[in-house]
């Protein structure tokens, strides 16, 4: 039986030499990982409408423009499987400021913390960080180790 995934949203800021990620604070999926901002899109919304609440939720940033750079699926056998589709935000107003959620910090490409990030970020975000569009499925076990991945750049 195929599980219908959660379709969610995660988008990142890349700007002089810089990417700006985010720490989940609050308990539950994510905890204490960095990553980029987004959620899960809610009824009645876009994918693109949820990425810019979420922006502004999670960071205090307006996002006046963005371009898509993918759209990955993820298998759990622990957790709902979720659509995620990437964005990265071109012109924005306000922030970056802490909210209850969220904490974020400015990374230098070279300094970017994928030990304490999801794993199948070393797959994704360099072809993000090249504006590379790219689409892919992982699969993990129930420690969240990938057991398999495919993942492509067009």
């Amino acid at each position: 039986m195929t599980k219908i995934p959660k379709i969610m949203t995660e988008a990142l800021i890349v700007k002089d030499g810089k990417v700006l990620l985010g720490r989940r604070k609050k308990n539950g999926f994510g905890q204490g990982k960095w990553l980029g901002f987004g959620g899960k899109v809610e009824l009645g919304e876009t994918v693109e409408e949820a990425m810019t609440r979420e922006f502004k939720e999670e960071a205090g940033i307006i996002v006046n423009n963005y371009e898509k750079r993918g759209v990955l699926t993820f298998h759990y056998v622990n957790d709902p499987d979720m659509e995620v589709h990437y964005y990265e935000v071109l012109t924005y107003e306000g922030g970056p400021t802490e909210s209850d959620e969220m904490e974020n910090a400015w990374f230098a490409i070279a300094d970017i913390p994928y030990e304490e990030m999801w794993p199948n970020d070393r797959f994704w975000l360099p072809m993000f960080l090249k504006k590379e569009y790219f689409t892919g499925e992982f699969w993990f076990d129930k420690y969240y180790k990938i057991t398999k991945h495919q993942i492509n750049n067009m």
